[in-house]
């Protein structure tokens, strides 16, 4: 589990296409401090997993699903990324429950900056409108924001400099994919107010 309370701005170092699967080798110093084998680490939002770690830097393996569920697929030598390692159990919770499954991809469609903030407006699926409420959670990139603006097609989230600074939202341009997941809560009350209905 995640928090969506990014780590480091990364970049990848390499993209290796194995057919229906990618392999990509991302840095990321502080990520991969005391990484082993089978560790999970968070990249734009996507819970990857380590094939290898030699001193700064490690590889994983992403496959088919995830390159067509996400954005990862856009990603090429030299683009930023977000990373995070999971969260430890015990540790304050600082964003949100992220898990690290991305639910669909969304696009960057303006940005509107003001002296101490920047507003951010960005598409929304369909399929995930109804899980999106105004001051409610969604990670993004993963990166755990507030919703500021909730539409039937698009979403509005306010950032501070620090985001800007530190992560991937700071770089990208309207037009860019990003990687959505919505609240897992939402979805669990969904399926069990469902359930509930059809025993009626």
């Amino acid at each position: 589990m995640f928090t969506g309370i990014v780590e480091e701005l990364g970049e990848v170092t390499a993209v290796e296409n194995l057919g229906d699967a990618s392999r990509f080798r991302l840095r990321g110093p502080v990520v991969t401090d005391g990484a082993r084998h089978g560790d999970s680490i968070a990249v734009n939002g996507v819970c990857l997993t380590v094939v290898e770690h030699e001193g700064d830097e490690f590889t994983a393996d992403v496959m088919a699903e995830t390159l067509d569920r996400s954005s990862l697929g856009a990603l090429t030598v030299g683009s930023r990324v977000n990373l995070e390692r999971p969260t430890a159990v015990g540790a304050r919770l600082g964003g949100h429950i992220v898990q690290g499954h991305v639910d669909g991809t969304g696009e960057l469609l303006t940005r509107t900056p003001s002296d101490h903030w920047e507003i951010v407006k960005i598409s929304l699926p369909a399929h995930l409108a109804r899980y999106v409420v105004e001051k409610g959670s969604i990670t993004v990139d993963g990166i755990s924001l507030t919703v500021v603006e909730a539409g039937a097609d698009h979403f509005t989230v306010s950032l501070i400099p620090t985001t800007l600074a530190l992560t991937t939202l700071g770089l990208k341009k309207p037009g860019d994919p990003v990687n959505l997941e919505v609240d897992i809560i939402a979805k669990y009350v969904e399926r069990l107010l469902a359930g509930r209905g059809a025993t009626r």
